[in-house]
């Protein structure tokens, strides 16, 4: 549970990389979506052929570690990320969608925000027992949406065998809403 940004023996020199470029490609915009809010943009990310390369390939590394059968992205820019990491590990890709996004039978999971609630879903075939999933967002904040997605996922059986994330805002503390998943970090802010 240690995170690329932080000091541990057991860091590779890919992790290393990943972090320094997340560093270098991800921006603040001050007050967005709502005052007070600094989003962290990847767009720099996104439009950099190699330095989207070399967090993917550290997502990767770690789907491979786990025997990640699946990669399951949150929406939206979960998709972004898991969807190259299933290519390049030859994994099967799960979309974890907003309530009312996939057509035919979907299993759903509310969960609470800052100002109501949320519900995401998956297609009720989505997953299944002895399934090996590994879960990929972009930002780890308040908990909220990733232990959803978790709940999801295990409730149809899959073995969850982590959680991976470009970045976790550790002062939001949504590693404590998650209990005992394993979290993967590439940059702890």
């Amino acid at each position: 549970m240690t995170s690329i940004g932080e000091a541990a023996p057991e860091r590779s020199a890919t992790n290393d990389a990943a972090a320094d470029v997340l560093r270098g490609h991800v921006r603040d915009i001050q007050d967005w979506p709502q005052p007070g809010v600094v989003f962290k943009d990847i767009t720099p990310l996104l439009s950099s052929p190699a330095a989207f390369g070399v967090v993917i390939g550290a997502f990767a590394d770690v789907a491979r570690e786990r025997g990640a059968t699946t990669i399951a992205g949150i929406e939206a820019r979960g998709f972004l990320l898991a969807a190259p990491v299933a290519d390049r590990v030859g994994a099967r890709l799960v979309p974890i969608r907003k309530k009312g996004k996939l057509p035919g039978p979907t299993r759903g999971a509310t969960y609470d925000l800052e100002y109501g609630t949320a519900t995401i879903e998956i297609h009720a075939d989505a997953v299944g027992p002895g399934e090996r999933v590994l879960l990929i967002d972009d930002v780890l904040a308040t908990g909220g949406t990733a232990a959803a997605a978790h709940g999801l996922l295990a409730d149809a059986g899959a073995d969850v065998v982590g959680l991976a994330v470009l970045m976790e805002l550790s002062f939001l503390a949504g590693r404590e809403r998650l209990g005992a998943v394993d979290i993967v970090t590439l940059l702890t802010i």
